[in-house]
């Protein structure tokens, strides 16, 4: 007993001098990335700070290393904000987002480019790829898929008469609450807000619980949580981030009905990303209306062993009943196996559009 308060004063003064070793090392590893945009700038004043192909690298191999007791993905976390940190010395990043605040898609931006970076809420998805197009923001992020909905049809459709690359992707699990204000009445709860896909995402649960109370959809979980502040008879479904923004509390968590619910976010800019060596690449294809099209388009990926990971049919605006395929696969355009199968698709198509190769999500 009488050695506890000793050994306590030892294992504080060790936490004590690892804190000094750690922020050395991130001062040192601060100073050196600064000196890096130093060396970038004398030899190309219109030098890219941001890469996403070697943060990617950077993050891969800290999980890697990483032998605990944090696991990989904390530990991954923690140098994803060391570096957004870094990256703000050298040059802010500006980054658009779909939203008002507090939505995933912000969550979404906060989880690939780290507290550091300047986020910026758009009201629509076309408002995000403009300001991406207009060169106003360095990067965008705007969803494109559900697991448990689908595509989001309108990301897919702004990508047909737009010249923005694809250069990254981020998967988030999507939580949904149950969310009330300081004004509610927790037993008279008659309506609640939240987005058409919230809804449907949390639909046995809302059936079991409030089968009688109105369901009224909003453009965003945030502009739900924001309209139940005077409303004692109202709640609404939004995620961690909207609670927080506008001090609402969780009267039920995690109210979606599957508990694998993630949505997929990718990362628009203006640029190409280079191989980082586990990557993913994105196309857009139109096949001229006949008999075997779909296999004309697939065989020449089956052939060459390359992995399909997503597959959607969209209506093409050239003409009814003629439709385009998006096509994300494994493998990066400047590979020589998937540039074989491009030139192959090129010449069976009626159009190809490459939006981008990027690296695979690690966060």
């Amino acid at each position: 007993m009488s050695d506890t308060p000793t050994n306590l004063d030892v294992l504080r003064q060790r936490i004590d001098e690892l804190d000094n070793d750690i922020l050395r090392l991130i001062s040192d590893r601060a100073r050196c990335a600064k000196q890096v945009a130093d060396v970038k700038t004398q030899s190309d004043p219109d030098s890219a700070f941001y890469r996403p192909e070697r943060e990617a690298q950077v993050l891969r191999r800290i999980m890697e290393l990483n032998s605990g007791p944090l696991d990989s993905e904390e530990m991954a976390r923690l140098f994803r904000e060391i570096m957004s940190a870094c990256l703000a010395l050298e040059q802010p990043i500006k980054v658009a987002y779909l939203g008002p605040e507090g939505t995933f898609t912000q969550q979404a931006a906060l989880k690939h480019f780290g507290s550091s970076a300047v986020s910026l809420p758009m009201a629509a998805i076309d408002e995000v790829f403009r300001e991406v197009e207009a060169g106003a923001v360095n990067y965008g992020v705007v969803p494109v898929e559900n697991s448990t909905e689908g595509v989001i049809s309108h990301t897919l459709d702004s990508f047909m008469d737009s010249s923005i690359r694809i250069c990254g992707e981020v998967v988030l699990r999507i939580h949904h609450h149950l969310l009330v204000s300081e004004a509610t009445l927790r037993d008279k709860v008659s309506r609640i807000y939240s987005h058409p896909q919230s809804f449907a995402q949390c639909r046995k649960w809302l059936d079991a619980h409030y089968p009688r109370a109105e369901r009224v959809p909003v453009s965003s979980n945030a502009e739900a949580a924001k309209m139940i502040k005077g409303e004692w008879h109202s709640a609404a479904i939004a995620g961690d981030m909207a609670a927080k923004l506008y001090g609402l509390e969780k009267i039920a968590e995690k109210i979606e009905d599957r508990p694998d619910n993630s949505t997929r976010f990718l990362i628009i800019g203006s640029h190409d990303v280079p191989i980082s060596g586990s990557d993913k690449t994105s196309i857009v294809v139109a096949m001229r209306n006949q008999p075997g099209a779909l296999h004309e388009l697939l065989e020449p990926f089956h052939r060459h062993q390359i992995d399909l990971t997503r597959l959607e049919t969209r209506p093409s605006r050239s003409g009814v009943w003629n439709y385009v395929f998006f096509i994300d696969f494994k493998g990066h355009f400047d590979e020589p196996r998937v540039a074989a199968v491009l030139e192959e698709v090129r010449l069976r198509a009626a159009e190809l559009k490459v939006l981008g190769s990027y690296p695979i999500g690690v966060l």
